[in-house]
């Protein structure tokens, strides 16, 4: 297959554009830069959201992987209602193209405060402008895929721990310190419990998705299991031998972070199994 992926430079499509090659895949690579991109994919160094009839402009792909995002671990900036029409409108002229099936990455922020297991029928109340950005672009995709008879995957990623200072999770941030020479690290009391995914593993998994039509709809890109924050970031700390301790209680827990909440895997196990 073709596959066009927005965003092809970020933490995430970095990787992700890597697993999509390493299964066989042709590889359109667009964002600002594309210099941590694969050199295996043709880069393509655009102004997503000015471009005009982007389906050609792009040669045609098969698949649409949107990942383009601005500010996603930042949950109440201004940039996720900003950009949502700039989404929306690109997305519309891909899915009123020739195209066979769009994939686009959300958030397990679109559901909102929840505790217990997510899955494709959670009802979604999100609380922050990236969760109600991501849950109106969802809502939007399914209708836009729906009238135009155009196959959606809806990616709904979790918890993604990676030992790379270019993230702004909690766990590249660490790492960021860690390197810098920093010996403490500030933090909750950490007894939130999670879905946690590595990012390997978080990479291959939106590949093997988007290789396959199979399964669609929405897709819990997630391990299926909670751990406590605190427990997955000590072990983060000895899986890398990183010389820093963690300051528990510098920072209170945010009001709007659930106490348990994690995705149900049984679609992405179901695909993974396909291989």
């Amino acid at each position: 297959m073709k596959i066009l992926v927005t965003g092809a430079n970020g933490y995430l499509g970095s990787g992700i554009v890597k697993e999509i090659l390493d299964r066989g895949n042709d590889v359109i690579a667009a964002d600002f830069k594309t210099d941590r991109v694969d050199d295996r994919a043709k880069k393509v160094e655009c102004d997503l959201f000015n471009i005009e009839d982007p389906y050609n402009y792009f040669d045609k792909p098969d698949v649409l992987l949107h990942l383009a995002w601005r500010d996603g671990f930042v949950h109440y900036s201004d940039a996720h209602v900003d950009d949502l029409p700039n989404h929306y409108h690109f997305i519309k002229e891909m899915v009123k193209s020739s195209i066979e099936r769009v994939a686009v990455m959300g958030s397990m922020h679109e559901v909102g405060f929840f505790e217990g297991s997510i899955n494709a029928n959670t009802p979604c109340h999100p609380i922050t402008p990236y969760g109600i950005a991501k849950n109106t672009l969802h809502e939007l995709c399914d209708m836009l895929c729906k009238k135009n008879g155009v196959k959606l995957q809806w990616l709904r990623g979790y918890y993604i721990v990676g030992n790379t200072p270019y993230g702004n999770s909690i766990f590249s941030k660490l790492y960021a310190a860690a390197n810098e020479g920093k010996t403490k690290f500030p933090f909750t009391m950490g007894q939130n419990q999670y879905d946690f995914v590595d990012y390997p593993d978080f990479c291959a998994d939106v590949a093997a998705t988007v290789s396959q039509e199979e399964v669609l709809g929405t897709i819990e890109i997630a391990s299926g299991h909670p751990e406590k924050l605190a427990d997955r970031v000590e072990r983060f700390i000895q899986e890398n031998k990183l010389n820093i301790m963690l300051e528990y209680g510098a920072f209170p827990d945010r009001p709007y972070d659930s106490k348990a909440i994690w995705g149900n895997s049984q679609k992405i196990d179901e695909i993974l199994h396909q291989e």
